[in-house]
């Protein structure tokens, strides 16, 4: 039986000993315990391409720490048309837990055959990282911009004021409602909604309700339209006190903008069953030229 119970005993002990990990702390969680889970990368930093313009290098940043972070980091090709060629890079990591120690990041890469050379095909990676060969340092791939890879020319045309009110951080669902514009110098006066928080009933004007007027001065740059200053103000004092050089003929005739400034919402058309019943429609100071609705 003294046999029996030493035996059990030893048994006992190393087991214990089995559960601590080497160079691990009191309290720490051994990365082993913790769940992998499918995971993208969170910055897509480069992409290369071999000389059989086949073979795919994308470099991408994933998490890194003491112990292991990254496993079966693969590149996939998921889909090619209509001259774009879509790849999907993924791997499993246990960082959605911060006992893991996944808390840094590092730049790792993997490769992907394409089903055909890339040529002047677009070269879309995890979504919203576009490449191109056109114009790119081979074997790098040039990485394009928001506007895509062939941005439009700097103009007096949609497409370029589309470009300005990226570079003007606008909010969402932002409405253009005037330009004036020479080719080399832009303004936009542009509206949207704001205000008090939807539901309060007690501001005045109601929540929700409120528009703010606001007006942005560009100057043409190699890279498209380049914001210089904004102002609600008329005339030129604020912009020329920020950029001498523009011109006055572009802002002398600017009227101050009005806090009422704001987008007309036509009436919604009447269905059958309420045809006899009639509605009206708020007016509105200024027409859109462009609305990006929800």
């Amino acid at each position: 039986m003294l046999a029996a119970l030493c035996a059990l005993a030893a048994v006992l002990l190393l087991s214990a000993c089995g559960t601590r990990v080497a160079g691990s702390t009191d309290g720490a969680t051994p990365t082993g315990s913790l769940p992998w889970t499918l995971a993208s990368p969170s910055r897509v930093t480069g992409a290369q391409l071999a000389d059989d313009q086949r073979t795919l290098t994308v470099s991408v940043r994933v998490p890194d720490g003491k112990q292991p972070c990254v496993r079966a980091l693969k590149a996939a090709v998921t889909d090619s048309a209509n001259n774009t060629v879509w790849v999907q890079i993924t791997f499993s990591s246990p960082s959605g837990d911060r006992h893991s120690g996944c808390t840094g990041e590092r730049t790792a890469s993997t490769r992907v055959r394409l089903p055909a050379p890339l040529g002047k095909q677009r070269l879309v990676v995890d979504y919203d990282n576009q490449f191109t060969t056109d114009g790119a340092k081979l074997p790098a791939l040039r990485l394009c911009g928001e506007l895509g890879c062939h941005p439009p020319a700097t103009g007096c045309t949609t497409a370029s004021y589309e470009q300005a009110e990226i570079a003007a951080d606008v909010p969402a669902h932002t409405y253009r409602d005037a330009e004036h514009c020479d080719g080399k110098w832009l303004v936009l006066d542009f509206s949207w909604r704001t205000g008090p928080v939807c539901g309060d009933t007690t501001a005045s004007p109601a929540g929700c309700a409120s528009r703010l007027g606001d007006r942005w001065f560009f100057r043409a740059k190699p890279a498209g339209w380049a914001p210089i200053t904004s102002s609600a103000a008329g005339g030129c004092k604020v912009v020329q006190r920020a950029e001498p050089a523009f011109p006055t003929s572009l802002c002398s005739g600017l009227a101050p903008l009005s806090a009422s400034l704001h987008p007309s919402y036509p009436p919604p058309s009447p269905s059958p069953s309420t045809s006899t019943s009639t509605s009206t429609s708020p007016s509105a100071s200024a027409s859109p030229t462009r609305s990006q609705l929800p």
